[in-house]
C-alpha cells in the first residue's frame, strides 16, 4: 500500500512548487469530496478547513474550497485555529470531513494539508491511498444544482478555547504564576494567551504577530531561545512553546532550561497511574523516545508501547489497545479522553495542574528522569533521490549496530515530512554514540 503524495501527516511540501501547488489542492479537493459522497445521495455533506498563519494558506484554502464545493460538499471555513481544533470541530459541527492547511513546526515557505475524518481522527493509509486513486482517475464534478456552498464561521477559536479550558481541573486557577508563552506566529496566537489568561495567569506572550513569512522564524518549539531568555528575564515560573498548528509543545522551567516531550510524558503518565486513569498502566511512544523513559515507568510497574514514528501511529496504537495516553518525544502530547490528536496547549494545562496541586517548581516536575545520551543528526538529501539504498550506507548501518549491540541502539529512518535521512544513537558510551552516528552520517551525505 503505496502513497504517492501523502506523507506520515498529510502533504507536506514547499508552496508552489511541486506537489505543493493550487493545482494539487483543488483534485484534491474533488477526491476528497468525492470519497465523502460516496453514498451518492442526496444528504447534506460538510467539511471543516483550518489553517495557520502562513501566506500560501490564502491559495491553499481557496483551491480546497473550489475542489470540495465542485464535489458537492458544502465547506465551513474556520481561519487560523490549531490543528486539534480541527480535529475537535469536526464531529462537533457534524462533518464528513476535516483539513488542516498546516505545515507544522517548517519553516514559512513550506505547507500542508493533513485529513480528519467525521470521528476527528486523522484519516488512516488506507483512506488515503483511496483519495489519491480518485485524484488520479479524476473526478466527474457534482451537476450545477448540487454545488457546495463556502461560509465562514467566526467562533470556532472561542469553541476551541472553551474546550481546552474544560479539561483544566474545576475550580483550580492559574493565580500568582507568571507564565511565558511562545505561540511561534503561529495558529494558537490568539487561542493560547487567552486561555493562560482567562484561568488567571500573568501571561508574557511571544510570537503572536504572524505577518504570514515568520512562523516558526527563532521561536516556537523547535527554537525555544527566546522563550528560555524571556523566562529569565521575567523571573517567570514557566514557559510554553508551542509550534506552528500548536500540537506541539516544549517547556521550560524557571531556570530557562528545555524540558522535552518524554519528560512531559513521564510526569503525566505517573499522575494517572496514581489517579487510576492511565489505562492499563500503558503510555504509547514512538521509537524516538528516550531509553530513560522505559526505564522510568519500568520502576513503577508501567509500561512504554512503542509505535513507529508520526503522531498518527501513536493514535493508531492506542485506539486499538485502548490505551488514553500517549505522545512523541518531540511534543505531541495525545489525551484521547480529551482530544483526537496531539494539543500542545492542553498538555500545557495538565502540566500547569500539577504545578499547582504539588507546589512544586517547573524545574522539578520538567526532570523526571536522567535521559540516556541521545544524538540525532539530519542529512538532506534532493528530492528523487534514496539514499538508504546505496550499499555504502546500508554497510555503514550495519557496522554501527554491530559496534552498539549491547550498548545502545541505533534508528535511521527517512523523514515523512521532509527531504531528509534522521540519524539517531542512543548510548551510555557518548564517544561511541558520536563515532557510529558520525560514520552513518558521512555514508548518508555521500550517497545523497
Amino acid at each position: 500500500m503505496t502513497r504517492k503524495f501523502f506523507g506520515t501527516d498529510g502533504i507536506r511540501g514547499r508552496a508552489n512548487t511541486a506537489p505543493m501547488t493550487a493545482d494539487l489542492a483543488l483534485r484534491l479537493g474533488q477526491a476528497a469530496g468525492r470519497y465523502f459522497r460516496r453514498d451518492g445521495g442526496s444528504a447534506v455533506h460538510r467539511v471543516v478547513i483550518g489553517k495557520d498563519t502562513r501566506l500560501s494558506g490564502y491559495m491553499f484554502e481557496t483551491a480546497l474550497t473550489a475542489g470540495l464545493t465542485s464535489a458537492g460538499m458544502n465547506v465551513l471555513l474556520l481561519g487560523p485555529v490549531p490543528t486539534p481544533a480541527v480535529g475537535l470541530l469536526t464531529p462537533s459541527m457534524r462533518a464528513d470531513l476535516g483539513i488542516m492547511i498546516s505545515a507544522s513546526h517548517n519553516p514559512a515557505e513550506d505547507n500542508g494539508i493533513k485529513f480528519f475524518g467525521p470521528d476527528g481522527f486523522k484519516l488512516s493509509d488506507a483512506a488515503e491511498v483511496e483519495i489519491e486513486a480518485l485524484m488520479e482517475a479524476g473526478v466527474d464534478p457534482a451537476p450545477a444544482s448540487g454545488i457546495g456552498r463556502a461560509q465562514r464561521i467566526d467562533d470556532g477559536r472561542f469553541r476551541y478555547v472553551e474546550r481546552v479550558k474544560s479539561t483544566f481541573p474545576q475550580g483550580m486557577r492559574l493565580d500568582g504564576l507568571k507564565i511565558v508563552v511562545d505561540c511561534a506566529n503561529g495558529a494558537a496566537y490568539r487561542a493560547a494567551p487567552e486561555v493562560l489568561w482567562e484561568l488567571g495567569a500573568d501571561v508574557v506572550a511571544l510570537g503572536t504577530a504572524p505577518d504570514g513569512a515568520n512562523i516558526n522564524a527563532g521561536c516556537g518549539s523547535t527554537q525555544p531561545q527566546a522563550a528560555a531568555e524571556a523566562v529569565v528575564a521575567h523571573g517567570a515560573d514557566v514557559g510554553i512553546c508551542l509550534d506552528g498548528d500548536a500540537d506541539r509543545i516544549v517547556l521550560i522551567d524557571e531556570t530557562g532550561t528545555v524540558a522535552d516531550g518524554d519528560q512531559l510524558m513521564a510526569l503525566m503518565a505517573a499522575r494517572w497511574a496514581e489517579e487510576g486513569r492511565l489505562a492499563d498502566g500503558t503510555l504509547v511512544a514512538t521509537v524516538m523516545s528516550n531509553l530513560g523513559l522505559e526505564r522510568f515507568l519500568a520502576a513503577r510497574g508501567l509500561r512504554l508501547e512503542r509505535t513507529r514514528v508520526g503522531d498518527r501511529y501513536v493514535v493508531e496504537a492506542m485506539r486499538a489497545g485502548g490505551w488514553t495516553l500517549g505522545g512523541e518525544q518531540s511534543g505531541h502530547i495525545v489525551m484521547t479522553d480529551h482530544a483526537t490528536t496531539g494539543d500542545g496547549l492542553m498538555a500545557g494545562l495538565q502540566f500547569l495542574a500539577e504545578m499547582v496541586r504539588s507546589g512544586q517548581p517547573a524545574s522539578r516536575l520538567a526532570r523526571q528522569f536522567e535521559p540516556v545520551p541521545q544524538l540525532l543528526r539530519n542529512v538532506r538529501y534532493a528530492t528523487g533521490q534514496a539514499p538508504l539504498e546505496a550499499a555504502a550506507v546500508r554497510d555503514a548501518i550495519a557496522a554501527a549496530e554491530a559496534r552498539l549491540t549491547g550498548q545502545g541502539r541505533l534508528l535511521i529512518r527517512p523523514s515523512g515530512t521532509e527531504p531528509l535521512i534522521r540519524v539517531m544513537a542512543e548510548a551510555e558510551d557518548e564517544a561511541l554514540m558520536a563515532e557510529v552516528v558520525a560514520e552513518v552520517v558521512a555514508a548518508v551525505e555521500h550517497a545523497a
